[in-house]
């Protein structure tokens, strides 16, 4: 078998010539630009080489999304290969030229093994199970550079290629997978992949180990060895209607840090202080939106825990540097509306006096939009012109219909100089994790160093998440468009969304989305959907609880064997303060039962049947009012049963009454 792989895949060689995904020509250099691993790692932690710009470079993305424009993404596979081998084994990757991946992800990985052919197409480089890409057990791919998380699988270690890179999976099937990666130009001298690295490049890993682990960072952990790090520091009262400079230089230097506390100033539905910050003299700011936007909070609430910014403690940070050529303000603007009050409020911005390079490096600029993006149209994060790279993706997703997330089904698409460069295979997927309202993948907050999920709710069917770019940020020469989709497909489940888009670049905005009041302010639904499968209950007495599919709702159902002492107690902490009407989706069958609807001891509905000769789905059936505070934040649902029966759920309807 082993020899017939080898002739095949002489044959193949032989037999196709391909293309990578957006090939260009690029402008031919004497000078041969030189790759090297040790460069490669250094861009994972030496934070200070982010705003330099990746010229003759090409960034491109293979995944597995429904070439048709549905929503097969990988689900049965019709989309995860580039061609199936003779001996059905599966090409998921194969480019030509000089370049690197830096960053491969899947939700599905499984114990076939990946064969990487890099440059000698006749026997791999290496070959690794195909989990174990991500485990942390095999050397070079260690953690924190690869892991498993939030229903994804990442791996960022640098697969560096001279000549050509082919993956294959020995397997007949397989399903989601996102494969990033750079190609530099023609003549480009590339140190291709090896499992056996040198001392230099150990200790590369090492220093991305200590620097992304770190429980404490400050800005010197950003900028090591740096001793002209200056501080601008301040305390101070903002009062509504006030807007006030916490940041001015009058000539050229960078910013190194931003910290703004405490942070739970800006916690609240409203959003209604905003920071700005301009370069130069250009028209427009490059930076201007809410404060909890810009450092990640999710719909209200502190949230993200990033490692180049974020809220922790009781402090917001964001060290990212921002170089510029003559002149620096950061300022805040507080938006005065009813019941705002004044903050007390400190601030620290860390810079130095070395100004930018304007040959090799980018101002930092932000989009912030929040709309309800209109129907058969994607969301836009970012449409602009000129030389730069892309780095970093604040989301927050607020369905306008009760239900599932749906809309996390959309797609990412990234037009790169005029190329359809990036395609990726959901909205989840994207932020790398997956499976959204499944338990312990995508179902909660979590923070990891270059991504995560701000939140996740189905009862408000909101989420969000946050990406940032360091080895594979997003070079244009010319313009980019980057955009994900609303739904499965066609663009057509109602949301709003609200991100901040993070980029370097040569020219200055051209246009902003200035924040108001009506389009800050957190939107709260009426009617909250509760399923199931991501309930908090206790349980009283015997209760067995089994998921049995999808009937119509979105998610699993729960069909639960009770009998006449069991109890239900559902916590409802998560729900904001109010009084509600409750109804329940569910379906009657030959095993039903008595159920009631009780808050503590208090009886609130009365005895229902779920008994009948045929089963039917009740979809929506009242059945009493409840009253959620500080202090009664439960319903329990009690049964009365003659023997062991069932309470087949669908799920829980909460509408709120004004």
């Amino acid at each position: 078998m082993f020899l017939k792989r080898n002739l095949f895949l002489i044959f193949m060689c032989w037999l196709f010539t391909i293309s990578p995904a957006g090939a260009q020509s690029f402008n031919n250099q004497k000078i041969n630009q030189r790759v090297t691993l040790l460069a490669e790692l250094k861009a994972l932690y030496d934070i200070s080489a982010l705003p330099v710009y990746r010229s003759n470079t090409i960034s491109a993305q293979i995944s597995t999304y429904d070439t048709t424009g549905g929503n097969d993404d990988g689900f049965n596979g019709n989309y995860s290969f580039i061609r199936r081998n003779p001996d059905s084994t599966l090409v998921l990757f194969d480019v030509k030229g000089s370049g690197v991946i830096n960053r491969i992800w899947t939700p599905t990985p499984t114990e076939d093994t990946l064969d990487f052919y890099i440059d000698d197409t006749t026997k791999p480089a290496l070959s690794v199970n195909y989990k174990d890409l991500f485990s942390g057990k095999i050397f070079p791919f260690v953690k924190p550079l690869c892991g498993s998380q939030l229903g994804g699988n990442f791996c960022y270690f640098p697969i560096l290629f001279q000549q050509r890179c082919i993956i294959i999976v020995r397997a007949k099937k397989t399903r989601f997978h996102q494969i990033q990666y750079r190609l530099f130009e023609k003549n480009a001298l590339v140190k291709s992949f090896s499992s056996i690295l040198s001392g230099e490049e150990k200790l590369a890993l090492k220093k991305i180990n200590l620097f992304w682990s770190k429980e404490n960072k400050t800005v010197l952990d950003f900028m090591p060895g740096e001793t002209a790090l200056r501080t601008a520091a301040s305390s101070f009262e903002l009062v509504p209607g006030q807007t006030r400079s916490i940041f001015s230089l009058h000539q050229g230097g960078r910013i190194t840090g931003i910290e703004l506390s405490p942070s739970a100033a800006f916690e609240g539905l409203s959003k209604n202080i905003d920071i700005v910050i301009k370069w130069d003299d250009e028209k427009l700011p490059s930076v201007y939106c809410p404060i909890a936007d810009f450092f990640g909070y999710a719909f209200g609430k502190r949230s993200m825990q990033g490692l180049l910014m974020g809220s922790k403690g009781n402090s917001n940070y964001c060290y990212i540097p921002m170089p510029f050529d003559r002149k620096a303000t950061i300022e805040l603007i507080y938006r005065s509306q009813p019941g705002s009050y004044p903050v007390r409020l400190n601030a620290k911005v860390y810079y130095t006096t070395q100004k930018r390079d304007a040959e090799r490096e980018g101002k930092l600029y932000t989009s912030w939009r929040t709309e309800k993006p209109a129907a058969g149209k994607p969301y836009v994060f970012l449409e602009t012109s000129g030389k730069g790279h892309y780095i970093g993706s604040i989301l927050q997703a607020q369905g306008l219909t009760p239900g599932m997330t749906y809309f996390f089904e959309g797609d990412d698409s990234t037009i790169i100089d005029g190329e359809n460069r990036v395609h990726g295979t959901g909205s989840e997927d994207y932020f790398n994790g997956g499976w959204y309202a499944l338990l312990d993948c995508w179902d909660a907050k979590m923070s990891l160093p270059l991504h995560g999920a701000l939140d996740y709710s189905l009862p408000y069917c909101r989420t969000g998440g946050y990406r940032f770019y360091l080895s594979d940020k997003l070079s244009f020469a010319k313009d980019i468009y980057h955009s994900i989709e609303h739904g499965p497909a066609n663009n057509d489940v109602s949301v709003v969304y609200t991100s901040v888009s993070f980029y370097y670049s040569n020219s200055a905005v051209s246009k902003i989305v200035t924040p108001e009041t009506v389009s800050t302010r957190v939107f709260i639904p009426d009617t909250l959907a509760l399923y199931p499968q991501l309930l908090d209950y206790a349980v009283g007495e015997s209760i067995c609880a089994e998921a049995i599919g999808m009937y119509g709702t979105g998610g699993p159902n729960f069909n639960f064997t009770v009998n006449s002492d069991s109890k239900l107690r559902i916590n409802l902490k998560d729900v904001l303060p109010g009084s509600y009407r409750l109804f329940v989706d569910y379906q009657e069958g030959e095993k039903g039962c008595f159920f009631s609807i009780w808050q503590r001891q208090t009886k609130l509905s009365e005895w229902i049947s779920t008994e009948a000769l045929a089963k039917k789905r009740i979809e929506q059936k009242y059945l009493c009012d409840i009253k959620i505070d500080e202090l009664i934040n439960t319903v329990t649902i009690r049964f009365k049963a003659v023997k062991q029966h069932e309470f087949f759920l669908n799920r829980l309807l909460l509408i709120k009454e004004h």
